[in-house]
């Protein structure tokens, strides 16, 4: 086994609380907020950007936890990292096609409601 990067009890903690518990509250009101816009056509730049962001914040800490584990770091170097980015890209990275056809629905609601108007 190499040298440990970082203390593991450390770095697993702080990671845990700033990732884990701020990236999973950040996440959640991205969540929240697509949910109350995504159905009203609203903020699709706003909504679609945060969660490319996270899904590529996702695969990049994926990707130290994989690196981690290669390298032989402890358990608290590479878990918390690994476990962080499969939660934040599958998770997120799953709901991207649903919040499109949201906002997809909401366009074609809108083409309709523009039709029945005109005529």
């Amino acid at each position: 086994m190499n040298e440990p990067w970082f203390d593991p009890n450390t770095f697993g903690a702080w990671f845990g609380a700033i990732v884990g518990g701020g990236g999973g509250t950040l996440g959640g009101l991205l969540g929240a907020a697509a949910g109350c816009l995504a159905p009203r056509g609203k903020g699709r730049a706003a909504i679609l950007g945060g969660m490319s962001l996270f899904v590529v914040l996702g695969l990049a800490f994926l990707a130290f936890g994989l690196v981690a584990l290669l390298a032989g770091q402890p358990y608290g170097i590479w878990y918390p990292p690994l476990l962080c980015g499969l939660i934040f890209s599958i998770v997120v990275g799953g709901l991207i096609p649903v919040v499109r056809l949201r906002y997809r629905q909401a366009e074609n609601r809108r083409i309709e409601a523009q039709s029945i108007r005109a005529s």
